[in-house]
């Protein structure tokens, strides 16, 4: 009997956008296809550890909308993250009062019961974050999750940068926005999940400066993501269409999970014609 190939799965970072991701999971848990591996950055670091961790997709579809759906309440736990005061930044100078902290953040937003090791996980899992003290990538897969996904999702002037050890990391996206690579030599199909494609809003008004800062992010993380896929594709490549979502907007989760809707379909069809082009082989 020829066996089932093995599966892994790589999401990508994108702030709000990667709420996405949750339809391509929730896809591959009624397919009955665990993956044996999953690769993430930034947003899709946080939503992949807690796959990973053993949640199902629906389990996790179903925090997201429980922690987003009271406002007053989300922002009562950024208050509670923030890194400083707005005394630090009038008195002293120093400080940024609307900084976040992203372990502080991970505790208030996580799943409850969240691992504290990568090694408690359920999945082999891959987490990207940047090392800005050396300017390269780093890729973690054992020791503390928290610190790794916290370093993996702070994005630049939104949150402040998480010291491991003696390295400073920032946001995975400024070096593998869709760490599919990682992912290579691990299963026999390898899916990545872009929720970077179309760079930016198609406004024709003139952005905010926060708008500009993080599209602009976002755009450089597509042209990496572009590059990187003509070297060498996923065999499955997986675009949900929020292009029209910006990098902060969670409290419209459920306008980008019915948005992605046509990912469920789109999965199971490319994956079904992979799996039989294995079997051929």
């Amino acid at each position: 009997m020829a066996r089932r190939p093995s599966v892994a799965i790589a999401l990508g970072g994108g702030g709000a956008r990667g709420i996405a991701h949750v339809i391509a999971l929730e896809a591959l848990d009624e397919m009955g296809i665990r993956p044996i591996a999953v690769a993430g950055t930034s947003m899709g670091a946080v939503i992949g550890a807690a796959y990973a961790a053993g949640l199902g997709a629906r389990a996790i579809r179903a925090h997201v909308m429980r922690v987003l759906r009271n406002r007053s309440d989300v922002m009562g736990k950024l208050l509670r993250a923030r890194v400083g005061r707005f005394s630090d930044l009038v008195l002293r100078g120093r400080g940024n009062p609307v900084l976040l902290d992203p372990e502080i953040f991970l505790e208030l937003f996580w799943p409850a019961g969240m691992p504290e090791f990568f090694d408690d996980l359920a999945i082999k899992t891959f987490v990207v974050a940047t090392n800005y003290s050396d300017c390269n990538e780093i890729v973690f897969s054992s020791g503390p999750l928290r610190p790794a996904v916290a370093g993996s999702m702070a994005i630049p002037g939104l949150f402040r940068p998480v010291e491991s050890g003696d390295r400073v990391l920032i946001d995975g996206g400024a070096v593998n926005p869709l760490p599919y690579d990682l992912l290579f030599g691990d299963a026999d199909i390898i899916i990545a999940i872009d929720v970077t494609y179309g760079g930016r809003s198609r406004l024709k008004r003139v952005p905010s400066p926060l708008e500009s800062m993080f599209g602009a992010a976002q755009i450089m993380q597509g042209a990496l993501t572009a590059q990187k896929i003509r070297r060498q594709s996923p065999h499955v490549l997986i675009r949900p269409s929020v292009e029209q979502f910006g990098l902060l907007d969670f409290f419209r989760a459920g306008q980008i999970l019915r948005a992605a809707e046509a990912v469920r379909k789109d999965l199971e069809t490319a994956l079904e014609a992979e799996m039989k082009t294995f079997r051929r082989a």
